[in-house]
């Protein structure tokens, strides 16, 4: 029998003006404390963005969304946040904020594959 895994993933959203409270997925993140991982992948789409007149050129929204890789993958130009434990780092990229880039309420799950469940999760939830 497989190991199953306990994690919590979070959508990314973008919001191009927040007292409207209309968003469109743009991420998600997701992460196993038990095994100190975590991910983070973000897409946006073009033509998606269409459909809000005031929203970021998709360029510039894509830069904006470049820090939540390199907080949740650790990396040394992430900051002082990306140094932090796995499970640090996804409570800090998941706290809520009244930003134009925001995030879902963490959902829980289990499962045997970390990576394909986040890739399955990616394209039902964001793709």
């Amino acid at each position: 029998m497989h190991d199953r895994h306990l994690y919590e993933y979070a959508v990314i959203r973008y919001l191009p003006r927040v007292e409207r409270e209309e968003f469109i997925n743009v991420g998600l993140i997701m992460m196993c404390k038990r095994q100190r991982w975590i991910r983070a992948r973000v897409k946006v789409d073009p033509r998606r963005l269409q459909a809000f007149p005031d929203a970021l050129p998709a360029d510039e929204l894509t830069a904006q969304l470049h820090g939540f890789g390199l907080v949740a993958s650790g990396a040394g130009d992430g900051g002082d946040i990306a140094a932090l434990e796995a499970e640090e780092r996804f409570r800090w990229l998941t706290a809520v904020r009244s930003a134009c880039v925001q995030t879902s309420r963490p959902h829980p799950g289990l499962c045997a594959d970390l990576s394909s469940t986040f890739d399955r999760l990616f394209a039902e939830l964001v793709d």
